[in-house]
Formats: C-alpha cells, structure tokens, sequence
C-alpha cells in the first residue's frame, strides 16, 4: 500500500510542477497574474486533481484568479496530457490556499503578544524599583 500512496505523490508532484510552468507561460488571463501552487491532491483513481494556490494579492484576489483558472483549466487539462502519459487524466479543481496567509497572521499576532508582555515586564519592573 506504502508503493502506491508514494506513486501518487509522485505524479501530483509532476502535476503541481508542469501546472505551475504552464500557467507561468501559457495562461493569458490577466486575472491569474502571479501566483504559487502549493499542493496538488489526487483522488486515488486519479480522476480528480484539487489544485491549491496562492496569490500575490491575497485572499481579495483569489475570486478573479479562481475564475481564469477555471476558464483555463480545459487548456490546462489537455496541455498537461501532452506532457505528462497517465492513464487518467484528473480534472482539475482550483482551490485558493490560506494557509500562507493565516501563517503570516499568526506570526504577527505572535509578534504583538511579545511586545505587550515585553512592555508589561518593563512597566512590572520599573513599578518595583
């Protein structure tokens, strides 16, 4: 079983790498602009792909990046048959990925509790001197 679930990371690796160069080269639509591919999951028969992304602009961005690449992802499904010999070729379903974002949030809210607590041991001490 271990053989088949690294097969299948395999090829949804290929997947996220040969997306990432077509829609880099060949996705016209100004709507994609820059944006990452972070993950790809492969149902197990292949027949589905949800591709995650991530955006310059962010969440705000996500709705009109979304619907480019859903209007590309025929395109995208065919070329990607051209370069990649699978027996299924999976169609494709975008998704917007948060997490860089959420990552970023967390970070900074980390960050601020620092500086309170900081600024509560300075006012703590200097209260005591």
């Amino acid at each position: 079983m271990a053989k088949e679930f690294s097969r299948g990371q395999r090829v949804a690796e290929q997947i996220r790498r040969e997306l990432a160069e077509l829609i880099r080269q060949e996705v016209k639509d100004p709507r994609v602009g820059l944006i990452s591919l972070t993950d790809v999951e492969l149902t197990p028969d292949y027949a589905h792909a949800k591709v995650f992304f991530t955006a310059l602009g962010g969440a705000e961005a996500a709705p009109g990046i979304l619907e480019g690449l859903r209007r590309a992802s025929g395109f995208l499904r065919r070329a990607l048959g051209q370069r990649i010999h699978i027996h299924t070729l999976p169609e494709l379903h975008f998704q917007f990925d948060p997490s860089l974002e959420e990552g970023s949030r967390l970070s900074q809210l980390i960050d601020q509790t620092v500086r309170e607590d900081e600024a509560r041991a300075r006012a703590t001490g200097e209260q005591n001197d």
